[in-house]
């Protein structure tokens, strides 16, 4: 028993142990994401090609899964230097500079041609400075993480299904938004802790993409998948004020130009997932229930410019006016 378990630490220890490279520098890139999901595969594949953009001056070291810690943990280790790069949330990223988190609030987008639009718009760019002038660090590129829906034990198809229901959220206010305009009850809990809350009822529901519920497999202790869609969700890729000031502008623009070509590599398999999942649950046995969601819209909407704003007036405009 005592050789098993020091062989299990051992091998969690070559698990997450730093790789042998060739580069001089490698960055600590860290999420919460599984080792299976697009993010992270992508992200693992960013590191040859800053090699050879720096000529081996600097490669990518990639930590999943909360390895490197929780979303507030790696937010606050890009001031400290502990991590180089990071993804996290948009409404994490609004603790810093709340105008940024706009893109990550309920209903905010008509749809992912909307969203795809404003991360190519000016203000978007305007957004990313603020957060700069803000923290320090660096936001380099946008990644959609796609349609967050709720998951439950329960039909959820009009607001009214969820009044009282005690949904997880991620641990930034503004994703208490969506439950709060319909009723239910927003539980904050670290990402890492969701499976084991979901399984022992402490909380009824929780709300992500398809992909991450697949990842993360929480159709396993969820009996149905409500396309609610409330949120078109995305992840910002954020360099840590500390690394990206001690670059060099030619290293900068090698590593901007990896990590955009990162965020397209894993927005487009989130969106060839997305198109494939509803049939997959169903195969599992999960019900998958089509909602309307226009009366979960017109709730939602009535919250957009109200206390728990992070944004102006102008910019919530500007964002509406993108075509």
């Amino acid at each position: 028993m005592i050789i098993r378990t020091i062989l299990a630490a051992s091998a969690a220890a070559i698990a997450f142990a730093p790789m042998t490279a060739s580069a001089q520098t490698m960055l600590k890139f860290a999420h919460v994401y599984e080792s299976s999901e697009p993010y992270h595969t992508c992200a693992v594949a960013a590191s040859d090609k800053l090699l050879a953009a720096t000529d081996d001056r600097y490669g990518i070291e990639v930590f999943p899964a909360s390895s490197l810690g929780k979303e507030v943990d790696i937010n606050e280790g890009l001031g400290l230097g502990t991590v180089d790069i990071i993804y996290t949330g948009q409404l994490f990223a609004g603790r810093a500079y709340g105008p940024i988190a706009i893109g990550g609030a309920p209903f905010m987008f008509r749809d992912y041609e909307h969203w795809d639009h404003f991360r190519n718009s000016d203000l978007f760019k305007e957004l990313s400075q603020g957060y700069e002038d803000a923290t320090g660090n660096h936001i380099v590129s946008l990644t959609y993480y796609g349609a967050r829906h709720v998951t439950s034990n329960k039909p959820i198809l009009k607001p009214e299904d969820m009044k009282g229901l005690k949904i997880r959220v991620p641990n930034a206010p503004l994703y208490m938004m969506f439950p709060r305009a319909t009723g239910a009850n927003p539980t904050p809990i670290a990402f890492a802790e969701v499976y084991l809350a979901l399984q022992q009822g402490t909380v009824d529901a929780q709300e992500n993409p398809l992909p991450t519920i697949q990842a993360k497999k929480f159709y396993e202790v969820q009996d149905d998948i409500n396309l609610t869609g409330h949120i078109t969700d995305a992840l910002l890729t954020i360099v840590g004020g500390p690394t990206w000031n001690q670059l060099s502008d030619e290293d900068k623009a090698a590593l901007s130009t990896v990590l955009e070509e990162t965020a397209d590599c894993a927005t487009q398999q989130i969106i060839d997932k997305e198109n494939e999942l509803a049939a997959w649950f169903k195969e599992q046995g999960v019900t998958v229930n089509e909602v309307d969601r226009g009366p979960f819209i017109e709730a939602t909407k009535a919250m957009h410019n109200g206390d728990m704003a992070t944004w102006d007036q102008e910019t919530y405009d500007r964002l509406q006016a993108i075509k």
